[in-house]
């Protein structure tokens, strides 16, 4: 009993069970009369509560600074902390899921490119349909954007799969400089190494059991399985491909990201293209290179050892 609202309760008990007045009760609980009267005038914010509770129950793994991006576009302006305490009265923390124990260590920092549409990254998730049957999917983002290009989900997804899948992106948004992606062996295929030197776009290979060089497409595979994957059960392929792009809209255009201040990756790819582009994007400065090329890489490693480099 130490804050003034359980105390205010000692006194209403207290005046209830053994018919004292007032004073001698806030005598006995060591509470000023001023405060055991004491009425609050603040609003109970009806109205943003409900909200807050709904766009939770809708996207249940948002926390709340994310939820106040979603808050002020709809109007609402209250500030973190308040933002927060309702958060935290309304019981809507999100919960978080246990994961396998990380090794630490060193980790250099990866710069990005300069411009939208100057890499990508590629890497495949897998889930399962409610009767167990199991499909991959292929996503594609962009590293400056953080744009989901593409959710290709198939039952099987091999090398000439992938090179057609590339080449639609291609004709979409235009050629990359550079493709990142992991070694695996629809990526190290005949038909992938044949569509790179046929289309002159330079694909880099990340180390072996190193999954942080490839962090963009890596953090997006963790908002993918969170907030979509874990959350639905897929009846039919059919059924997880219209999600899946469902998803992606809602990914581009409406979804806030952290890491481009509450924007969404549209927003970012069209003040870019008007030329303002977003300081949070901006490349760490490097006193080793000249930036003569237009996209800037670093963090990477090539045949065990260090690789910076200028892809002109």
């Amino acid at each position: 009993m130490v804050t003034p609202v359980a105390k205010r309760q000692a006194v209403r008990h207290i005046q209830e069970a053994l018919a004292l007045s007032e004073r001698r009760a806030c005598a006995l609980v060591g509470l000023a009369r001023r405060v055991a009267r004491y009425v609050s005038t603040r609003s109970d914010d009806a109205a943003l509560r409900q909200r807050l509770r709904d766009l939770a129950c809708q996207r249940r793994r948002f926390g709340y600074r994310r939820l106040g991006c979603l808050l002020a576009r709809e109007g609402f302006s209250p500030n973190h902390k308040e933002l927060f305490r309702l958060y935290q009265e309304e019981g809507l923390k999100v919960r978080h899921r246990g994961g396998r124990k990380r090794a630490l260590g060193t980790r250099a920092p990866v710069t990005i490119p300069q411009e939208p549409g100057q890499r990508w990254s590629l890497d495949f998730v897998s889930d399962a349909l409610i009767c167990g049957r199991r499909f991959r999917i292929l996503a594609v983002i962009d590293d400056f954007s953080r744009k989901n290009l593409a959710l290709v989900a198939d039952t099987s997804l091999s090398g000439g799969r992938v090179a057609r899948e590339l080449t639609a992106l291609v004709e979409r948004y235009g050629k990359p400089l550079m493709i990142v992606s992991d070694n695996g062996t629809e990526f190290t295929s005949h038909a992938i190494l044949k569509w790179a030197d046929e289309m002159k776009i330079e694909w880099h290979y990340i180390a072996p059991g190193k999954p942080q060089q490839d962090g963009f497409v890596e953090s997006f595979n963790g908002r993918l399985r969170d907030e979509c994957l874990n959350e639905t059960l897929f009846t039919s392929l059919s059924h997880a491909r219209q999600v899946l792009a469902d998803w992606r809209e809602d990914y581009n255009t409406v979804r806030p990201h952290s890491q481009l201040d509450g924007r969404t990756p549209d927003q970012v790819a069209r003040q870019v293209s008007r030329g303002h582009a977003p300081e949070t994007l901006a490349i760490p400065s490097t006193p080793s290179h000249k930036r003569t090329g237009s996209l800037l890489l670093s963090g990477y490693k090539k045949g065990g050892t260090s690789f910076d480099g200028l892809i002109d």
